[in-house]
């Protein structure tokens, strides 16, 4: 819906998306509010040490560079084509956008958004046109000192992403037996095997869950591993059968995205080679697991095509996520029942990335006037999401935002300075 400046806009989550979506709002000139329940990049920071596989380029916005580049003229911009690693891409271009004249007096780190309602409105309660008129409630706790305060918003943006919901490694998605109790001990991220965790997996057996370019980076991270430290083992179960002889895991056609694809080339090279300290066991699921913490090991029980029984010293599960509906209960928000997406927007990529036009922005919409949901978490379960799709759902936002169909401001942005 048309919102007029001066008008105060409510963004959860300050990672690419959040803080993406703040920037293009203050050049607008409405008043921004970030809430973020960690810190700038939370997520980012849990996958520091692998790179992106999708080039600086297609991760950064005009604005984003015009602000940087006007904000420090020490700055320097990384090359377009760079593959940053994830803490490479936080501290040279997240951070200090986040700490930018434009968004540092809007952003609360530390505060996690609870809930958000309608001022004086349940779920089922007005028509349109009295939520129009009633004012976003937001239910804020601050996460040092846990005291609990509320917040006023005209317009909410919800870019928390998927990332706070794992999935379970169970079969059919289904928790497996003792999973919730042991899942304190299980890595359901990205561990730097090779680097900052490698005395956590170095001499180690390690149950891999996945069949997707995550699983095959750590598999792959891994199998080095054990050239260095012999007695590493590595037992990987994709819940999916194998796809071909010659490729057990999927690749996907003409990829864009080299370093992906070489991911996925790399762990059916390793496969292939029959390596000793590798166990590929595909449509294996993890039935039951239970940790022995005197022992520090998992008593893991398969199903599938590989039946077995094992004692395993780490299980590092790359099942995906699932996106976190339950802040907006009492929103009239339609939610997809097989994606689990809130938005209809296509999840396809145009030249170098950059996200693909759309015909409609109304896809952006919801059944709530003035909440939208950006990001991964827009798309569900559908992983093919970038970061290059969220900022052009940020351009076509606020084109019904301003009411201005033909407004893009990153076709307008000033060009960053020459190194």
């Amino acid at each position: 819906m048309a919102v007029d400046t001066p008008a105060r806009i409510a963004v959860l989550g300050a990672g690419p998306i959040g803080l993406e979506a703040a920037l293009y709002a203050r050049y607008l000139g409405y008043e921004v509010d970030i809430y973020e329940r960690g810190r700038v990049g939370e997520h980012v920071r849990s996958w520091g040490h692998a790179p992106l596989f999708t080039p600086f380029a297609a991760n950064s916005s005009p604005l984003g560079l015009a602000a940087l580049a006007t904000q420090d003229e020490a700055w320097q911009l990384p090359q377009p084509n760079a593959l940053l690693t994830g803490r490479e891409y936080l501290e040279q271009y997240l951070a200090p956008l986040a700490a930018s004249d434009l968004l540092v007096d809007s952003l609360h780190e530390q505060t996690e958004v609870l809930s958000v309602g309608r001022v004086g409105l349940l779920k089922g309660e007005g028509s349109e046109e009295h939520r129009i008129h009633s004012d976003f409630r937001l239910l804020l706790q601050h996460t040092q000192t846990m005291l609990a305060t509320q917040a006023i918003a005209d317009v909410v943006i919800d870019a928390t992403g998927i990332y706070g919901q794992h999935n379970w490694l169970g079969d059919g998605g289904v928790p497996a037996l003792g999973e919730p109790l042991a899942a304190s001990h299980i890595q359901y991220g990205l561990p730097d095997v090779t680097g900052g965790d490698r005395e956590s997996y170095a001499h180690r057996h390690t149950l891999v869950v996945g069949s997707g370019p995550a699983a095959a980076r750590t598999v792959t991270a891994l199998a080095r591993l054990a050239h260095e430290a012999p007695y590493t083992r590595i037992t990987w179960i994709p819940r999916r059968a194998l796809a071909t002889a010659d490729n057990p895991i999927s690749r996907i056609d003409d990829d864009p995205w080299p370093l992906r694809d070489e991911r996925l080339r790399a762990a059916n090279e390793l496969i292939r080679s029959e390596a000793g300290h590798l166990a590929y066991w595909p449509g294996t699921a993890v039935a039951r697991v239970l940790w022995h913490g005197g022992l520090e090991q998992f008593q893991v029980q398969l199903t599938g095509d590989h039946t077995a029984e094992l004692a395993v010293d780490r299980i590092v599960a790359n099942v995906g996520y699932r996106p976190n509906h339950r802040l907006y209960r009492e929103l009239q928000v339609a939610i997809d029942p097989l994606t689990e997406a809130s938005t209809r927007w296509p999840a396809t990529t145009g030249e170098q990335g950059r996200g693909a036009p759309t015909s409609d922005p109304a896809m952006l919409l919801t059944a709530e006037p003035d909440f939208y949901v950006l990001g991964a978490k827009s798309l569900g379960r559908d992983t093919r999401f970038t970061i290059a799709v969220g900022l052009d759902q940020i351009r076509q936002l606020f084109t019904i935002i301003g009411d201005r169909p033909e407004l893009n401001l990153y076709s307008g942005a000033l060009e960053p300075r020459a190194q």
